[in-house]
């Protein structure tokens, strides 16, 4: 890697030129079947002819404004994004970071116009918020935290996926303002919760005034099989922070909110640059009106139970293979023991695939895959991790 560039990752040795549905080519002409799509980004594939349409027709007439002025495709993208989250307004931003440092903020002024003197929110061990000061406050990372404290106080961590754990903590800290989780953990090991607990999450906050905010920066925009991962459990939160898939490959954040968290947020309390902006939003049009025209969601949850019974049923058995896991076209495969040498191994044999939380094999492949590339995931990687399980 160039020494002009900041040594911030661990770059694989590869190159992509061009790709075309799930399939990228390196600088040497080599074909890789992506089960990773830009890290959930990339949900129509590589080359999609209706988003690079749109991305191409408004860099042609205008690409940037600001939000000193009316954005028509930002206020339409805003009004589709309501229709399938069921919220009222929408914020715009560039990332999933940004996105979430602003449901902190929208709760912590909800709490402040409460006369709240630290407003606390509640957030998951395991969790992933992003890697800004105030995300990372909210992020159970020792790794991704050390060495940037002090870091923002208010914040309280809980056991993921036990309703108990979160009624003590709001029991223990009066201050508490919001619940902050992701329903399906991704930087966290692909972890679901129980429909139970985001049920019961749901009647707690509305007890209790508090606001839910559920972060489906990478289980949300279709991923699932339903556009965000929450409605599988019939429950409406109070925040959605969206990013990831719903620009299809352009850099794009946003929160989604309703009720008590519509209009918490006025003039002068937050504000971007960039975010919203026409050519994002063009694109964030093109790709959400590409997974409902081309079926990707019913797509993504009928690809995605093909390949997570592919690989339970091929790893049957393995030593040291604890668990397959997650929902749609977000899946895991928890190892026994740290397996990152496994991403290398599979490049090497044509695969682009992820490990997380050292054990933990991770797949988000585009929502348009086929059975006959998830077959050709399974039949790559098992072998792999067959091998590796194997070695001393």
């Amino acid at each position: 890697m160039s020494s002009a560039i900041s040594n911030t990752y661990g770059r694989l040795p590869v190159a992509f030129t061009h790709g075309k549905g799930v399939w990228l080519w390196d600088t040497n002409g080599r074909r890789y079947l992506d089960a990773m799509a830009g890290i959930g980004v990339s949900c129509l594939g590589h080359d999609h002819p209706k988003l690079v349409a749109a991305i191409s027709e408004q860099a042609a007439r205008v690409i940037h404004t600001s939000n000193l002025y009316q954005i028509p495709q930002q206020e339409a993208l805003a009004k589709r994004i309501n229709e399938i989250s069921n919220m009222t307004e929408v914020l715009f931003g560039n990332s999933g970071a940004e996105a979430n440092e602003a449901a902190i903020k929208l709760a912590r002024y909800y709490g402040y116009k409460k006369g709240n003197d630290l407003p606390t929110i509640i957030t998951m061990e395991s969790s992933w918020h992003g890697r800004t000061l105030g995300t990372l406050a909210a992020t159970d990372s020792e790794k991704a935290r050390t060495g940037f404290g002090p870091l923002p106080e208010g914040f309280v961590k809980v056991k993921y996926n036990d309703l108990e754990a979160v009624r003590n903590a709001g029991d223990k800290e009066p201050r508490v303002v919001a619940v902050l989780l992701e329903v399906l953990q991704g930087e966290g090991g692909i972890r679901p919760s129980d429909i139970a607990y985001m049920k019961g999450l749901r009647k707690l906050c509305d007890e209790r005034g508090w606001l839910m905010m559920i972060d489906e920066v990478q289980s949300g925009i279709g991923r699932t099989g339903k556009w965000l991962a929450h409605q599988w459990a019939d429950i409406l939160p109070d925040v959605v922070v969206l990013a990831k898939g719903l620009g299809g490959g352009v850099p794009i954040g946003a929160i989604a909110a309703r009720g008590p968290a519509a209009g918490v947020l006025g003039p002068g309390s937050h504000g971007t640059t960039f975010g919203g902006s026409p050519l994002v939003c063009a694109a964030g049009l093109a790709t959400l009106g590409a997974l409902e025209s081309e079926k990707l969601l019913e797509n993504a949850a009928i690809v995605g139970a093909h390949l997570k019974a592919g690989l339970e049923s091929a790893l049957k058995g393995t030593p040291g293979v604890l668990e397959v896991r997650g929902q749609g076209l977000m899946l895991g495969v928890e190892l026994e023991k740290p397996c990152g040498v496994l991403v290398g191994r599979a490049l090497e044999a044509g695969l682009l695939i992820n490990v997380t939380r050292d054990r933990v094999i991770r797949m988000l492949p585009p929502l348009l895959i086929n059975k006959a590339e998830a077959d050709e995931i399974v039949k790559i990687l098992v072998p792999l991790i067959k091998a590796f399980n194997a070695e001393q």
